[in-house]
């Protein structure tokens, strides 16, 4: 049972929020998908995270990792065997890709292929420009009320 969002009401209400609108229907669309081979996603620190994908049976020329602009793609292609005869064949060698929208400022920082995980390691660099920074506060000598005329006030009787 699929179901889908109208985000036209969003649209009226609200400016510059397109890229978020773009992300959310594309991930709707992309879960139609099929997701094998299975993954996880998980966060290693403050600002880095990992991407692991069990590829049982890819050697690293059978996969292909490419990131553009926010798009982490990962597709893995078997090349034919050597006319070998599998009795029974359990290990599923057939293509696949996987798609990721990563958040702004995020790269890709490297990957492995250890004992059938691919690991691909990600880390958020936020540049110099958009980090929070602090403002001095600059404060001018206590006002000085000589030389200036002061407002009369009323006299007691």
């Amino acid at each position: 049972m699929a179901t889908s969002y109208d985000y036209a009401p969003l649209f009226r209400s609200t400016v510059g929020f397109d890229r978020l609108f773009d992300l959310l229907e594309n991930a709707q669309r992309a879960r139609s998908t099929s997701d094998w081979p299975p993954y996880d996603i998980f966060k290693t620190g403050d600002d880095s995270y990992r991407i692991s994908i069990a590829v049982a049976g890819f050697a690293d020329g059978d996969l292909d990792i490419t990131f553009q602009s926010n798009l982490l793609t990962v597709t893995g292609k078997k090349q034919e065997g050597s006319g070998e005869a599998y009795l029974h064949r359990g290990i599923s060698g057939r293509s696949f890709e996987h798609r990721f929208e990563l958040a702004d400022h995020v790269r890709v920082d490297g990957a492995d292929l250890s004992n059938g995980l691919l690991s691909i390691d990600l880390v958020r660099e936020i540049p110099e420009a958009l980090k929070p920074r602090k403002i001095a506060i600059e404060s001018s000598p206590a006002s000085d009320t000589r030389g200036r005329p002061q407002i009369e006030g009323q006299k007691a009787a």
